[in-house]
């Protein structure tokens, strides 16, 4: 088999995944859309708010009737009538010299402009009012569609609905929303050494991890997951598998372990061999992660990733998740976070590949310069652990160009999730 003679930059290997298409559309109720990704831009069917509102329990009143007002002059008005919660208010107007009485929430009667709050109010009586402030129109008042109007693109397509976008649509009363179909992602380990979790290993043997940590990240970034379980080192079998994960319509197969140049690192054959699909890239200039495969089988996306965990899961970050977001139409940072960080010791590396290293981000020590912000420090111990991971807050991208980072410079860190 042949060696990893060809390796592709980071960028390069995310070129190829974005000519990807992205999935169809389905549509589904609002009470089932949190966390899918709107296919198409929704817009304000109407105003919202529909009518202004109070934000405050006090009267509603023209503001320039209370200029100037304050504890030694106020301004004297009378009561035209109270606006209770829910109330239609276009029966009680308010004219010069004229205030009503109004709760938070109410609907600001035709006339009123602002709402002085209940503090700077006293009743003397007689259906009268003095007010003690001076109030600016628009004050204490949320008007008319001052969150959205009619038509206005409120959710632009590619956003992955949160609690407060299905709060806007709820609103609005638009209660079906066109999302793209959840990706499904099939995860097959391959291994003769692979044992279940649930197993006692023996000599020689070790439980998967894979299965779990890459089921549990794609599921995070709302894919539709199944676990294939272990396939040993067999060609004929990781081909079975392959194919089988094809036929249940899979959009993403993660293949790990079997990457590598050795001699029973079939998944290159694999993707060769299956009808239809084309390899794509046969390593990746990173440390840790070099040994990737994408391939493509019309719009399934196959990736071969390296058999240690933590290599595995460094390429799931940078790459999978990529490929995820292309599916799905997002942004590819879409819910990356990343930060900059000055390094606490030096960080070597060597020209030609990126590293990512796994860091842990601290507060500045005393006599660091001002606003140095984020401190990032090394993880220690190999790239196959998964104890790094669990220890580790971020990746510190080290450039391909570079060398590394001495004590003191700045870099990016991607924070894990």
């Amino acid at each position: 088999m042949k060696g990893f003679f060809n390796l592709l930059t980071s960028r390069k290997f995310q070129a190829l995944l974005a000519d990807f298409e992205p999935l169809s559309s389905e549509t589904v109720s609002l009470d089932k859309a949190l966390g899918r990704v709107v296919s198409e831009a929704i817009s304000a069917t109407e105003d919202l708010p529909p009518f202004s509102r109070s934000t405050m329990d006090g009267y509603a009143v023209r503001a320039r009737d209370c200029f100037g007002a304050g504890e030694s002059e106020p301004a004297l008005l009378s009561i035209s009538g109270e606006i209770r919660m829910g109330e239609d208010a276009r029966g009680i107007r308010v004219g010069p010299g004229q205030a009503a009485r109004i709760w938070t929430g109410g609907c600001l009667p035709p006339g009123a402009d602002a709402v002085v709050m209940l503090e700077y109010v006293r009743e003397p009586g007689d259906g009268l009012i003095e007010v003690f402030r001076a109030v600016a129109p628009s004050e204490n008042v949320i008007e008319r569609g001052q969150d959205f109007r009619k038509g206005e693109t409120v959710i632009p397509a590619g956003t992955r609905l949160r609690a407060q976008e299905l709060g806007v649509l709820a609103g609005l009363g638009i209660l079906k929303v066109k999302v793209r179909r959840r990706p499904l992602a099939v995860i097959i380990s391959t291994g003769d050494e692979l044992v279940p979790p649930e197993a006692s290993p023996s000599p020689g043997k070790i439980r998967d991890i894979n299965s779990t940590t890459l089921k549990a990240l794609a599921e995070l970034d709302g894919c539709r997951t199944f676990s294939m379980g272990i396939v040993p080192d067999s060609y004929q079998e990781m081909l079975q598998a392959c194919e089988r994960a094809v036929d249940m319509g899979a959009d993403l197969v993660l293949i790990s372990g079997g990457s590598s140049v050795g001699n029973r690192d079939f998944t290159m054959k694999v993707f060769e061999d299956l009808e239809g699909c084309r390899l794509l890239a046969h390593g990746v200039a990173i440390r840790p992660g070099k040994p990737t495969l994408l391939a493509r089988k019309d719009n399934t996306v196959l990736f071969g990733l390296p058999g240690h965990v933590g290599s595995a899961m460094v390429v799931y970050w940078l790459f999978v998740r990529y490929a995820v977001s292309v599916l799905l139409g997002t942004s590819p940072d879409n819910g990356i976070t990343r930060v900059r960080a000055m390094c606490g010791e030096p960080f070597p590396s060597v020209m030609g590949r990126e590293d990512y290293v796994r860091v842990v981000l601290e507060s500045p020590e005393k006599g660091m310069e001002e606003g140095s912000g984020l401190v990032a420090r090394p993880v220690h111990g190999k790239s196959g652990l998964i104890s790094t991971l669990v220890k580790a807050h971020g990746l510190l991208v080290i450039p391909r160009d570079s060398e590394g980072f001495h004590q003191g410079e700045y870099g990016e860190v991607i924070i894990l999730s």
